[in-house]
């Protein structure tokens, strides 16, 4: 296992050693696991197996984030310019994104040269939109880093579930207004999913294509220029796909469909989780305050953390968007969520229990103390919330 060491002139020696360097070789891993769902589908014949990939995303893994529990730990803040440079944890992401183009092109093999029942088609166009998903947290990972490189494989890890407009929108419109009523992206206290997606989806979609469109017209170039980041990923999108649909017929049109859609479903539901509620403030001059830990949900969940970059230390992440993934943070007293993404997903699906299981927490976080005035609540639930958790406040 590797040391990173600094003699400090007050601390003296400090040393570390990620015990997780290796274990993050599950990230890479994990887009591949519907490819043990075909395997046992060509061993055994049956169609069921290749569901099996559902049963460990959904089930398997917020089980094992129960048993086995959370990391607290930190890195020490001295080594960690030693632990960004380090080429190891790059050098996964980046090895992640042809996994994703593998998986696709086979489960569209699969689909495109059986005779498979709809249920088996429509099982399998949700899986591989579900790992294709990770691609759009891979393309997250790599879209925040200033090299060439990282830069175009988020374009190509993107060009999977056919979002390319997302690291554009992401780093110039989510983190500018993450938090705050004016996002699409950050979800509000009694806002369910299946509402959320109707504002998060076109509205991001929305603000993504206008920012390109702005940077391209400052720089005195045409939206539709081959510079437009956007239309770079969505070229590649139409090739891979378009080639897909000419490889194995017609059968592809709905099976990427549903594939794109329930790609698209697992990042709605990752932004869902993530702001829930929480609110920065506007100041006097009419700018938020500066996003802090507090305004996003964290979880330290040790397996989901481990099949997601660390994607799941969100604090951290917001709060300071260029660190890489091997050296993101736990901090005291922020939201934290009561399982991994995959367990939340699972309750986000179903409000009432939702509701029941995040708003009381809101109301306690620590900088919210039940002020209801300092939570982003849905405006056509605000009367409600107020009446149930209202402390003689006004509504505005």
């Amino acid at each position: 296992m590797k040391t990173y060491q600094l003699n400090h002139p007050e601390q003296g020696l400090i040393s570390y050693s990620d015990k997780k360097r290796y274990l993050w070789i599950n990230s890479f891993l994990m887009p591949a696991f519907p490819l043990m769902g075909v395997f046992f589908y060509y061993r055994s014949g049956s169609e069921w197996m290749l569901a099996l990939p559902l049963v460990v995303n959904y089930l398997l893994l917020p089980i094992l984030d129960w048993l086995i529990g959370s990391d607290e730990n930190n890195p020490p803040e001295e080594l960690v310019p030693q632990l960004e440079q380090d080429n190891y944890y790059r050098i996964l992401t980046c090895l992640t994104v042809p996994m994703h183009f593998v998986v696709l092109i086979a489960l569209a093999y699969v689909v495109g040269t059986n005779d498979l029942s709809s249920w088996s088609i429509l099982a399998t166009a949700i899986v591989a939109g579900g790992y294709s998903g990770l691609g759009i947290n891979t393309a997250h990972e790599l879209g925040h880093k200033q090299t060439a490189i990282e830069q175009f494989m988020a374009k190509l890890a993107l060009a999977v579930p056919a979002y390319g407009h997302f690291c554009v929108e992401h780093n110039r419109g989510h983190h500018v207004l993450v938090a705050t009523p004016d996002d699409p992206a950050s979800s509000r206290m009694g806002e369910s999913i299946y509402a959320f997606i109707w504002r998060e989806i076109p509205g991001t979609m929305v603000r993504g294509w206008n920012l390109e469109k702005t940077r391209l017209r400052n720089k005195g170039l045409s939206t539709w220029s081959p510079q437009n980041e956007i239309l770079q990923s969505y070229l590649l999108s139409a090739i891979l796909q378009g080639s897909l649909i000419y490889l194995f017929g017609w059968v592809m049109v709905p099976f990427l469909a549903i594939h794109n859609f329930w790609a698209w479903y697992q990042l709605t539901s990752a932004n869902y989780i993530e702001h829930y509620g929480l609110l920065r403030a506007k100041q006097a001059n009419g700018r938020y305050e500066r996003c802090q830990p507090h305004h996003s949900w964290n979880a330290n969940y040790i397996m989901s953390n481990l099949a997601l970059f660390h994607l799941q230390r969100h604090s951290d992440h917001h709060a300071n968007p260029m660190r890489r993934y091997q050296s993101l943070r736990n901090f005291e007293d922020i939201p934290e969520l009561p399982n991994g993404y995959y367990g939340m997903y699972l309750i986000a699906y179903i409000p009432w229990l939702w509701y029941k299981i995040m708003d009381h927490r809101v109301i306690a976080l620590p900088h919210i103390q039940g002020d209801l005035s300092k939570v982003n609540i849905c405006p056509k639930k605000r009367d409600a919330i107020y009446a149930r958790y209202g402390n003689n406040q006004t509504p505005a």
